[in-house]
């Protein structure tokens, strides 16, 4: 896998892939603003409206069959927030010029097409299709209503939402029931051409022979009409401004038979080089099935159906994560304090460490085995300060030691504990 980003415009650039792995080309473009919380259910409904229709094909049919013309291709979009920032995520993918039947350009009918259906919509009287809009708004509306239908994802986005009280990163990433409802097809249209104009613009092809990409997309003429925007557009979303010395304690009622535990942790003072610090320390406490919330708080006490932890690198916090009998709330939440003064203490072995490590490593040697996996993992670096690739993230990951462990877990304070009960 051998990567390449080429900026073609101020703010906006072409990131390519080679691969010889796979049989398919796989593209996505990727549409960063910063949360704020009157924009996010705009920013969330945009791609659900992009994909109903564009100047050319006017219909959801006419893309289908566009793309069913284009031997199969699959087509899919949505929202995600990473750190304090909103991201619009496109993908299409299409058979690699090599495994067609006849000698055709599939990769520049791949990349014109996705290009079209973003940067050329269906517009009526210099707005969106009505029709199109508010049957996406009912859409949305139903993904807003049913967020709790998933309890524990439910209660994770709580206590995220309660640790980040009016700060961007507490935003739901499909906004709220009250703005959609504000929201008309002029209006988002009218934000539409903003975040076109004033956005960074991430292009990938990822698959075999695509050196053309870049020359393709520089001539498309949507990509042409496209001027250039600030580079400095993204959020640096690593500082937590809300470091409060109090633990915020929430507990929230709901038609359940397995109460939701989150714990919100914070890593005071946390360092860009000790983030790979934090993946082993996770590791070790929840991130597996040897760990110590799982041994401890599940299979020795028998207090939890779930239990683990996971890392929020953009943000630099760690969430744990336990489905409890409501009943032992106060004995799980013990153990698990106690598995934090364990960490702090070094109680745990090389062992332990090097397990994480062998985790951790086999991971990321995996990426390339999925062309998803490493767009993922080269859009993420976009957030970093400075770009690692493989081998290198290998090596941060084995220089980790001990000592880097304890003094990291010395650093880790609970700031916000959830319970759906």
């Amino acid at each position: 896998m051998n990567y390449k980003k080429i900026e073609i415009k101020e703010g906006i650039s072409v990131h390519e892939i080679e691969t010889e792995q796979f049989k398919t080309n796989l593209l996505a473009l990727f549409i960063t603003v910063p949360l704020k919380k009157e924009n996010v259910t705009k920013e969330a409904l945009i791609p659900a409206v992009l994909r109903r229709g564009t100047s050319k094909h006017k219909t959801l049919e006419e893309i289908s069959k566009k793309l069913e013309e284009m031997y199969g291709a699959s087509f899919n979009c949505g929202i995600e927030k990473t750190g304090d920032n909103h991201v619009i995520k496109v993908y299409l993918e299409t058979i690699n010029d090599a495994f067609l039947p006849e000698k055709e350009n599939l990769l520049k009918d791949a990349i014109d097409t996705l290009l079209e259906i973003i940067l050329e919509p269906l517009v009526e009287n210099n707005e969106f299709k009505k029709e199109y809009v508010e049957s996406e708004k009912s859409n949305l509306k139903t993904i807003i209503e049913g967020k709790k239908d998933n309890k524990a994802q439910y209660a994770l986005e709580k206590c995220i939402e309660e640790m980040y009280k009016d700060e961007p990163y507490g935003l739901y990433k499909y906004g709220s029931i009250e703005e959609l409802e504000k929201i008309n097809s002029k209006e988002l249209y009218e934000y539409y051409q903003e975040l076109i104009k004033k956005c960074k613009i991430d292009i990938f092809v990822s698959g075999k022979d695509i050196e053309n990409a870049k020359n393709i997309i520089q001539e498309n003429e949507n990509i042409k009409k496209l001027q250039p925007r600030k580079k400095d557009y993204i959020i640096d979303s690593s500082k937590k401004t809300n470091m409060d010395e109090q633990i915020k304690t929430i507990e929230e009622n709901m038609e359940l038979t397995q109460g939701k535990l989150v714990l919100g942790l914070d890593i005071v003072d946390g360092k860009e080089e000790e983030k790979y610090t934090a993946l082993i320390y996770n590791a070790i406490l929840g991130g597996t099935a040897n760990s110590k919330l799982f041994q401890n708080v599940r299979e020795k006490a028998s207090l939890a159906y779930t239990a683990g932890s996971s890392y929020l690198r953009q943000k630099n916090n760690i969430f744990i994560k336990c489905g409890i009998e409501i009943k032992n709330y106060e004995k799980a939440l013990q153990i698990i304090k106690e598995q934090l003064e364990t960490m702090k203490n070094g109680d745990f072995s090389e062992d332990d460490i090097q397990n994480a490590k062998s985790i951790m490593i086999s991971t990321i040697k995996a990426i390339p085995d999925e062309q998803d996996t490493g767009i993922t993992y080269y859009f993420g670096q976009e957030f970093s300060h400075e770009m690692v690739e493989f081998e290198e993230y290998i090596n941060r990951v084995n220089k980790v030691n001990k000592e880097d462990i304890v003094k990291l877990a010395n650093k880790i304070k609970i700031n916000t504990i959830y319970f759906l009960k």
